[in-house]
């Protein structure tokens, strides 16, 4: 799942400061409470917060502006296909939005772990969260990326009142031989 949808928005009339690095475990606090304030996110358990950023902080990213994080980007490395970035969770402190930091956290991540054979992201995203689907078909389009929608988890498939959840593609297109 990733993040929320956004108030429309103007544009910024001023530039930020905003340093992009690997979380360390002392972040997973931090990252809980961006989950959290989102009111929108599937917040997990503040262990898994640090967990993650111990277990992941390759695949993962921290946006930081005068030495506090502000948003951030959890991922992994599918085990079937370490090819793939699959990103977890992607939040941005509401009053940081319209900085672009969403897409270049995300830009950032995808260029460090194609340097160890990264090709693909994958996210999932609700049928509802236009924000998000528009912020992965930017990233996709700039990188020159295939962009696919494939039906993944229903609502049936989860013990609550959790949304379907839609597995989207980043990738190359297939060159035939």
């Amino acid at each position: 799942m990733v993040m929320s949808p956004s108030q429309t928005r103007t544009a910024p009339t001023t530039a930020i400061a905003v340093d992009y690095r690997q979380p360390t475990v002392e972040d997973g606090a931090r990252l809980w409470e961006i989950a959290s304030d989102s009111k929108v996110l599937d917040v997990n358990s503040s262990y898994s917060y640090v967990l993650w950023c111990h277990d992941f902080p390759t695949t993962s990213i921290v946006a930081e502006v005068d030495g506090r994080p502000v948003g951030f980007v959890t991922g992994y490395r599918r085990q079937t296909d370490p090819s793939t970035l699959m990103v977890w969770q992607v939040a941005v402190d509401d009053d940081v939005r319209g900085h672009g930091i969403a897409g270049t956290m995300l830009h950032r991540l995808f260029d460090r772990n194609q340097r160890s054979g990264v090709v693909a992201m994958h996210t999932t995203i609700s049928p509802d969260n236009v924000a998000s689907q528009r912020l992965f078909e930017s990233v996709a389009q700039r990188r020159g990326l295939r962009f696919e929608r494939r039906d993944l988890f229903g609502a049936g498939q989860f013990p609550d009142s959790h949304e379907p959840e839609d597995l989207y593609i980043l990738e190359p297109d297939l060159i035939e031989p």
